[in-house]
């Protein structure tokens, strides 16, 4: 299970957050069996970023269960003091938005990327026009389409399926590469694949028939980011 957070920043109070998630929301989930967890922000010339979260539970059972666990955490109280102290007149975001996804079949699990290395992560949402069109979009990635993805080098950290969250239905995944002209190399070798271009060509798997918009975001990892 895959809960993916994007809080919306106030400016200059990124440190703040960066802080908090570090020193006590990582290391109180790490204890709770939680992770591995992802701390991003956009590729983006505007600021302040957007700061995006990906948790991975190992059970769903955590998920209903985890704000009580944090705020019996003693530690986790005392670490993340100066975060939850903040007054309402200076918050360090104006809100946080959560979505809860399941992984598809073609990838149950999530492959973690080398963090030693230098890397960038692209964020893609599929929205689909209804719950039909969305399962045919997940069915087009488990039959072929993943497999293209990995011939191709676009490596896959994970695919999830929204069971609960904004613009639904979706399918949202994430991609690593070395670098930005790592990234639109292996784009360029997927756009001219023969078999992608075989596969689109296929009535049911048009774009325009089973995805009715698409968000792409570049990610740069934080220093402490476990994804």
């Amino acid at each position: 299970m895959y809960e993916r957070r994007t809080y919306t920043m106030q400016a200059g109070k990124q440190p703040i957050l960066e802080a908090y998630l570090s020193k006590a929301l990582i290391p109180a989930l790490k204890r709770l069996g939680i992770g591995p967890v992802g701390v991003f922000v956009e590729q983006i010339e505007r600021q302040p970023s957007p700061v995006h979260v990906l948790i991975v539970y190992p059970s769903i059972d955590l998920v209903p269960t985890l704000s009580s666990r944090l705020a019996a955490d003693e530690e986790y109280r005392k670490a993340a003091q100066d975060y939850l102290a903040v007054s309402a007149s200076a918050p360090v975001y104006t809100r946080i938005e959560s979505s809860l996804l399941v992984p598809i079949e073609g990838m149950p699990r999530l492959e973690k990327p080398d963090t030693s290395r230098p890397r960038l992560l692209n964020l893609r949402i599929y929205e689909s026009h209804n719950e039909r069109a969305a399962k045919k979009k997940v069915e087009m990635f488990n039959k072929s389409e993943l497999a293209i993805f990995r011939r191709d080098g676009l490596a896959p950290v994970f695919f999830g399926e929204t069971i609960i969250g904004p613009a639904m239905p979706n399918l949202t995944y994430m991609l690593v590469f070395p670098d930005e002209a790592g990234r639109k190399a292996a784009w360029s070798r997927f756009g001219s694949d023969p078999e992608w271009q075989k596969l689109r060509a296929i009535p049911e798997y048009a774009d325009k028939e089973i995805v009715s918009h698409i968000t792409n975001k570049i990610l740069i990892p934080t220093a402490f980011s476990e994804i």
